[in-house]
């Protein structure tokens, strides 16, 4: 399938949004991260891409974050179900989420993840940017959702649910 309803994630698409993110991860810390994040009120935009059945098949998320005293957004647990992988519903479901991160007038996302899917979308090293973690390397990456604009510098603190 190359077409994707994405949308705003809705209260009662949280049981599905758990099972998407246990079984793309096939672990629980990326769903019990989501579980922690609503909780703490940090959940910014999350966003689902679904079947043309209204099926969850697929979740990408923006929390708050910030890089030293700037407000910035972090992407992810970003995850699709198994059997839709590599079927475009995340970059459908990512595309959306940054999207709306740029039309609410934010700028700066980071995200950790793969070095070879996110710079589809933009991201580049977080380091080329003078932006900082535990986790510096390929991985960390930055994007400026307005590129008319620097990125700010310095060190990503993340909400303390992700337990960083």
């Amino acid at each position: 399938m190359s077409f994707w309803i994405t949308r705003a994630e809705t209260p009662a698409d949280a049981a599905a949004v758990d099972a998407v993110n246990f079984h793309a991860f096939g672990r629980r810390y990326e769903a019990d991260l989501v579980a922690r994040l609503r909780a703490d009120s940090t959940i910014w935009l999350s966003y689902v891409a679904t079947t043309s059945g209204d099926e969850v098949v697929a979740h990408a998320l923006l929390s708050r974050c910030h890089i030293d005293d700037s407000p910035a957004l972090v992407l992810g647990p970003c995850a699709v179900l198994p059997a839709y992988q590599r079927s475009g519903a995340g970059s459908a479901t990512i595309r959306t989420a940054l999207e709306a991160a740029r039309t609410a007038g934010e700028h700066a996302v980071v995200v950790l993840g793969h070095d070879d899917y996110y710079p589809r979308f933009g991201f580049r090293q977080a380091t080329e940017f003078g932006i900082h973690s535990p986790y510096d390397g390929p991985n960390q990456m930055a994007l400026a959702l307005d590129p008319d604009r620097p990125l700010p510098r310095g060190t990503i603190h993340y909400p303390e649910a992700w337990q960083v």
